[in-house]
């Protein structure tokens, strides 16, 4: 399942894009914003068929939080998870998918040791960025070292170590097609809006609503005239897809699992463990 958020004047904005040549031969072009605010990207027909490319997409694993609601002497990525440090486990999980080429790992620089010992016998090309004061700043320095060649650019928290697989090449596939999308899930509370007194104002529409998750993925001319404009503007942004959507682009939802969970506490950390340990569980 998937959901269009391209908005635009309170109507639905199309992908719109253009490619040319040979199949193999595949160019996406990002029209400048202007009087109408849009920039746009379209898959042609045929272009779902194609698939993605092995070794095209640039993976930016954030490591640099600080993990404060943890509680912990370290930053949450790093504590261990089953005996493995919580990073480690998207991080394996890119670095053995065919379609990945290279991981920028963004981290405080005294933590690179334990990327650069589990990547050494790894088939992907490891690079580092220093995180920034917020999460697009650590996005931006992260964007800035990704191969020029790229298709796509993928953004994910290490604090979410339970991705699967099946969740990330969704999630590539669509934004391949579409130009951006993000995994989600539906909500499942009721989620109330209330004023600064804590009255209640409405009741939202969950039916309409998802909980945003990582990987976030786009083509890199649609985050690099993103970035243009929200640096320009001084906007901030608390995911990665909002950059886009500064543009007015159309953004997928690909739905995820509801096991993907970002690690932040310590009941988040124990739950954690009980699903990985389900998950190896042997079937009766």
């Amino acid at each position: 399942m998937f959901c269009n958020l391209g908005i635009s004047g309170g109507k639905q904005v199309n992908s719109v894009a253009s490619f040319h040549g040979e199949k193999s031969k595949i160019s996406w072009k990002c029209s400048k914003y202007r009087k109408s605010g849009i920039c746009t990207i379209k898959a042609q027909d045929g272009l779902e068929g194609l698939g993605v490319k092995e070794r095209s997409v640039s993976v930016v694993l954030l490591a640099g939080g600080k993990g404060t609601r943890m509680g912990a002497s370290m930053p949450k990525q790093y504590l261990p998870l089953l005996g493995q440090p919580i990073a480690l486990y998207s991080f394996y999980t890119f670095s053995q998918m065919r379609e990945v080429k290279e991981i920028v790992v963004v981290c405080d620089p005294s933590y690179k040791d334990i990327f650069e010992d589990a990547g050494k016998t790894l088939q992907v090309d490891l690079k580092f960025a220093i995180p920034g004061k917020e999460r697009q700043d650590s996005v931006y320095n992260g964007f800035q070292e990704i191969n020029s060649g790229s298709d796509l650019v993928c953004i994910h928290d290490s604090a979410r170590p339970l991705a699967s697989t099946v969740d990330i090449k969704k999630v590539i596939k669509d934004a391949w097609i579409h130009g951006a999308s993000v995994l989600g899930v539906p909500v499942k509370a009721t989620v109330k809006e209330a004023n600064t007194d804590c009255f209640v104002v409405k009741t939202l529409d969950r039916k309409t609503l998802w909980e945003m998750q990582t990987p976030q993925v786009m083509r890199p001319p649609l985050l690099k005239a993103g970035f243009e404009l929200v640096n320009r503007d001084g906007l901030e942004v608390t995911d990665d897809v909002s950059i886009v959507e500064h543009l007015k682009h159309p953004v997928f939802i690909t739905e995820g699992s509801y096991t993907n969970i970002k690690v932040t506490t310590p009941d988040d950390l124990l739950l954690a463990e009980r699903i990985l340990n389900m998950n190896a569980a042997p079937v009766p």
